[in-house]
């Protein structure tokens, strides 16, 4: 029987259950090792035991934030590569999350190129990445559409919820969420 050799070992940590689960596949199918958690404490149990070389961490965690898990991983294994992922970015948190450590900071959704790429720059290497003139960034209808999906999951799909928490109205919500993703 051939063994497998793996790459490195990944711990990805976030909440979402089918988000996490589709990393980890595609960690998988790529030679990684992985080991996953949902939430600061489970990650803080499994960092000790896996030692895992990187992680990909989500920033809104229930209880504990992802950037605490950042400073305290980080507290047991100096030399873990960190990635923070946040489907709520501000320059706040991507610049305490370099602060604490991580070595980069992602916008969800996040494909694994993205993520592998983050990895493979440190600041001291030549990046692939193409010059910044060369990035698109997303259109406000798909930043818009992205947005409206993550209140929406974050009200368990209740429409009327999700449009209070917007400040639109429950049909405008509706008719937005009747359109296709830009």
């Amino acid at each position: 029987m051939q063994q497998t050799e793996f790459k490195d070992t990944i711990l990805l940590v976030d909440d979402e259950e089918f988000f996490r689960d589709r990393l980890n596949q595609a960690f998988i199918r790529r030679g990684y090792s992985t080991c996953t958690a949902s939430c600061y404490d489970e990650a803080m149990e499994i960092i000790p035991k896996e030692q895992p070389t990187r992680a990909v961490v989500d920033l809104k965690m229930p209880k504990k934030s992802g950037l605490l898990l950042v400073k305290d991983a980080l507290a047991l294994v100096p030399d873990l590569k960190i990635i923070v992922l946040t489907g709520y970015g501000s320059i706040a948190t991507a610049t305490e999350a370099i602060r604490l450590g991580a070595i980069s900071y992602l916008a969800k959704p996040a494909d694994i190129d993205e993520i592998l790429k983050a990895f493979a720059f440190d600041g001291n290497e030549e990046s692939d990445l193409p010059p910044p003139e060369e990035i698109t960034p997303p259109s406000l209808a798909r930043v818009e559409w992205e947005h409206i999906q993550r209140v929406l999951t974050d009200c368990d799909n209740n429409i009327s919820r999700a449009a209070k928490r917007l400040g639109i109205h429950r049909r405008t919500l509706q008719r937005k969420l009747y359109k296709y993703a830009p």
